[in-house]
This record gives C-alpha cells, structure tokens and sequence, in this order.
C-alpha cells in the first residue's frame, strides 16, 4: 500500500505527534482523549473525562466527513476497570442501536498523569 492512498487529517493540536484520523478506502480510524475543546486535558472524574473523549471523537470524525453513527469499531481504554460502568453510561448518550462492536481494555496508564480513558474508533465515511 503506497501512503498516496492514505489521507492523514492533522490533530488541531499543532504539537501532537498523532493523526486525528486516518481514512483508507472508506474506513477512517480516529484516537482520542479527553480534549476539551479549546484543546485542553480534562483530568476531573470519569465522568466529565469520557464525556470530552467522545465530544473530541464526534469532532474529529465529523472534520474527517463521517459521524458518530458511522463507528464500526471502538477500543476503550481505562485505567480502572472499575470506572467501565461510569464510562457506559456517557457512552450511551452519544451512541445508540445497533452499538458499535466495541472492547474496554484495562490498562496500567496512559499518556498522561490523571487521564482515566482514551478511545480509538474505526468508522466508515460517507
């Protein structure tokens, strides 16, 4: 595969050293965290953290030409296990049927002191 077929879309963070997304063929894959959107971290609860991750993944796929009811695929990562029902909860504000196939990993950290969750989505472009 030559990286012409691959159309990266720039995270508005001039610093990043990340995509927002990636599109190949009609499938585009985003990762986000909880960005608030002047581009700050939100580091408060759960909560608050899973809702500015999913307003950050809605942002960036519907930037990218799709939208959240074209997510095939999500990831979720936390790092407490503990915090997945906390997670559902938001998540069924900004998704609803047919779900997306989805998984909730457990992981030791992430990126950044405080940050409780991290998603990567793949979804198809219209």
């Amino acid at each position: 595969m030559s990286t012409q077929d691959v159309v990266f879309t720039p995270d508005p963070d001039a610093d990043s050293i990340s995509s927002d997304v990636a599109t190949f063929g009609g499938i585009m894959v985003s990762t986000q965290v909880p960005t608030r959107p002047d581009g700050s971290l939100e580091l408060g609860d759960i909560t608050v953290q899973s809702e500015c991750t999913l307003r950050a993944l809605k942002d960036a796929l519907e930037r990218a030409g799709s939208s959240l009811d074209r997510v095939m695929h999500l990831t979720i990562y936390l790092t407490d296990m503990a915090d997945r029902a906390a997670f559902n909860d938001v998540y069924k504000r900004f998704f609803a049927k047919p779900w997306p196939v989805r998984a909730a990993v457990g992981v030791a950290a992430l990126a950044v002191e405080g940050m409780r969750v991290e998603v990567t989505a793949m979804a198809a472009t219209r």
